[in-house]
This record gives C-alpha cells, sequence and structure tokens, in this order.
C-alpha cells in the first residue's frame, strides 16, 4: 500500500505545490484544510480532506483519533500551517509556536507520531546577522531573528529539536515565489504601475527559492529518509537588491519605472502607518513593523551545502526561468 501523507496548511501558496507533488507520487494524500478554506488549488478527485482547526484542540484530537481507527496513522506530516501576516500580533505566537506545539502533543499521545515530521521554518528565524561582511548565514549561527514572525518560527523549532528522539526534519528557505504567490505579485503589480521601491542605500543582498524547488527538496528529505536535521534553502545564488524586480520588468515588456531608493527611516514611518490604519480596519497591510524589519536586512545569504551534500539537492530554476514562469501565471490567470 502506497505512504501516506498529511499536508497541513494545504489550501496556501505552498501547501497546494506540495499537495500536487505528493499526488504525482503516488501517494495517498491527505490536505489539512481549516472549514471554508478555499480549494482552489485542490480539486484532484483523489485527495481526502481533513478539516483541521488547530485553535480547537479537542476538535483536533477527536478527528486524528478517527482517523487513526479509520486509516492508522500517517506515515510524513509536513506541517505548512501557519501566519505570516496578521492583524493580531499574538497571532504569530498563538498559531506559530503554541498550536504547532499542541499539535505535535497531541500526536505524541495518540500514538501517531510519524516516521518523518516535516515542519516548515523561515530563514528569518537568523535575522540580520554577518551585515558587515555579508558571510552566508550558517546553521552553526546564532538566531536573532528581530520580527516577531522568526521569533515563533524559532520558538517552534526549538520545541521540536528539543523532543527526544523526534523524527523531525526542519526546512527554512528564503524568500519563496513562483505561481500562486500573493506577496510578490505586489511587487509585479507595483512596477507594472511604473515604481520600483527599493529599502536603503547601503548594499542588500537577497536570496530566492523557486516554490517547485522548494518543494523538490522536501521529498528528496524523505526519500532519503532524514530525521533530526535542519536545512537553509534557496537557489545557490545571491542577487543585489533591484535584480529580482529587473527580471520582473523584462517579462512585463520594460515598461517606463521610477526607481525610488526609499530611506529607512521613510520607509518604517509608511510602515507603522500602514500598520495603524490596517488595525483600525481590521485587515492585514502588506507594510508593517515585521515587514519593516524584513525589508531593512541587508544579508540574506544562507549555506546550502548541507542540503545539497546530504540531500542532493539541487535548484532546477534558475532566478530568470522561476521569474518568467511566475509573471506568465499570473497574466494567465488575471492576476496582471
Amino acid at each position: 500500500m502506497a505512504a501516506s501523507i498529511l499536508i497541513t496548511g494545504a489550501s496556501g501558496f505552498i501547501g497546494s505545490f506540495i499537495v500536487q507533488e505528493a499526488l504525482r507520487r503516488e501517494y495517498r494524500v491527505w490536505a489539512g484544510v481549516r472549514q471554508g478554506s478555499s480549494k482552489r488549488f485542490l480539486r484532484e478527485r483523489n485527495i481526502h480532506f481533513l478539516k483541521l482547526d488547530f485553535s480547537r484542540p479537542d476538535e483536533v484530537r477527536a478527528q486524528l483519533s478517527a482517523h487513526k481507527s479509520a486509516y492508522g496513522a500517517f506515515d510524513h506530516i509536513i506541517h505548512c500551517a501557519g501566519v505570516t501576516k496578521t492583524t493580531d500580533k499574538e497571532e504569530f505566537d498563538r498559531v506559530n509556536y503554541r498550536q504547532t506545539k499542541c499539535f505535535i502533543d497531541t500526536l505524541t499521545g495518540l500514538d501517531m507520531v510519524p516516521a518523518q515530521f516535516i515542519f516548515l521554518s523561515s530563514l528569518s528565524v537568523f535575522g540580520p546577522i554577518h551585515e558587515k561582511d555579508y558571510a552566508p548565514i550558517r546553521e552553526s549561527d546564532r538566531p536573532a531573528p528581530n520580527t516577531i514572525y522568526g521569533m515563533s518560527k524559532l520558538k517552534a523549532e526549538r520545541y521540536i529539536e528539543g523532543i527526544p528522539g523526534f523524527p523531525y526534519i526542519i526546512y527554512r528557505p528564503t524568500g519563496v515565489y513562483g505561481p500562486r504567490d500573493r506577496d510578490y505579485l505586489l511587487l509585479a503589480r507595483t512596477i507594472k504601475s511604473h515604481l520600483d521601491i527599493s529599502a536603503g542605500f547601503r548594499r542588500q543582498d537577497l536570496t530566492f527559492i523557486y516554490v517547485k524547488d522548494l518543494v523538490k527538496a522536501i521529498f528528496l528529505g524523505i526519500d532519503r529518509n532524514v530525521t533530526q536535521r535542519s536545512y537553509f534553502l534557496s537557489d545557490g545564488n545571491a542577487y543585489p537588491s533591484r535584480f529580482y524586480s529587473e527580471l520582473v520588468r523584462k517579462e512585463l515588456g520594460n515598461p517606463f519605472v521610477f526607481h525610488i531608493k526609499c530611506p529607512l527611516f521613510v520607509l518604517k514611518a509608511i510602515s507603522l502607518l500602514a500598520q495603524f490604519v490596517s488595525g483600525c480596519l481590521g485587515t492585514t497591510s502588506a507594510l508593517n513593523s515585521d515587514k519593516y524589519n524584513i525589508m531593512k536586512q541587508r544579508n540574506w545569504r544562507c549555506d546550502i551545502s548541507p542540503a545539497v551534500e546530504e540531500l542532493g539537492f539541487t535548484p532546477g530554476y534558475s532566478l530568470e526561468e522561476g521569474v518568467k514562469e511566475t509573471i506568465a501565471w499570473y497574466r494567465n490567470e488575471g492576476w496582471l
């Protein structure tokens, strides 16, 4: 019988790509979604759905217990569920850390710990380090997150790593882009509107990974039965701050663009104002204090050599190829 896999956050940008790759590999796939989540990218008939609301731990326990009685435990779990932006700062800790902890504790209590528990973390857990010499961030470095999001992911990582014998794999991707993503879509729309805004005047090295390469790395870890390891993921290169936007501009037909370098103190003021307004309106904003700290970070280089050497990971997409495919998808779907 094919191995079973549960993917939480399956309706999201990254989660939906993981589901599709798991189906392609003929896993028995359960998509963990919240009540009311869009299934726009989860339309394959052989997807099983589990409506998991991690804010209701008793319901989650009952659902997992019922699943175990009917199908047994999952062979693999990929935990993508989480928040990257929110109107309530407490929600970062509540969702990314406490709900992850509760989920793992429930699996342990039900004797449903899988052969591998894969946790999607972020390069943001390490924060702004090596900003003088621009050396790649390595696993031997000490994490120093400067965002609430990064802190919440780090707390989850430390809890997972502290469980004796727990079969985890942690992935820490840098900026993930690709079709279905709405964060980088905002940049493309800005450029289409003839603006290109960069943060600060000092050198900034950015890194990226195409969503399909992230998914590729995840399944390499499964294929090789890796446990109790953490990996940084990028396409292996670092880019000047405007490189990505210039590629987007090229794919949009080279529209005329006003290049604006925004001083960090101005960007901070704008971000705080946007956060205040969105809080009053009860909406989320692309600009907020967390996003400001991300934009002002100068060094996003990371060392992917452990993933290359231990997993056999080689990125399949250059940034040029990934941006080309992404912009084409946005246009085809009417997003641009």
